[in-house]
């Protein structure tokens, strides 16, 4: 079935050549209010760590949850939880989204606290 979202079949793309590479994966959904960051397994799909700027301690240091120093926090915070369990090495699944603006400082906030893709 065609898909008429730029976006989505952009990340259809993306998803199906990490898929193809069997590594773990780090992916970023945005919505306008906040922002969300998921570690996938590599073989089985299951999430390994997740951090959002609804979780608590994040909100109560954050003005605003869809913002570039958000984003900032939350690279930050799933680079650690991934440290914890564990994984340094993951794919970067954008999500379709231009690797610009929320989605850059996500990244090299996670890139600045150990994780590499």
């Amino acid at each position: 079935m065609y898909n008429s979202n730029p976006r989505l079949r952009r990340a259809k793309k993306t998803r199906a050549k990490i898929a193809e590479l069997q590594v773990t994966r780090l992916s970023v959904h945005r919505t306008n209010t906040n922002i969300y960051a998921q570690i996938i397994s590599a073989g089985e799909n299951k999430v390994l760590a997740s951090a959002s700027s609804l979780e608590a301690d994040i909100k109560k240091t954050l003005k605003n949850g869809g913002n570039i120093e958000a984003a900032a926090q939350i690279g930050k915070r799933i680079a650690e939880k991934a440290k914890k369990i564990g994984i340094t090495n993951v794919a970067f699944d954008r999500s379709g989204y231009r690797y610009h603006g929320r989605v850059k400082a996500l990244a090299d906030a996670a890139r600045e606290n150990g994780l590499s893709f």
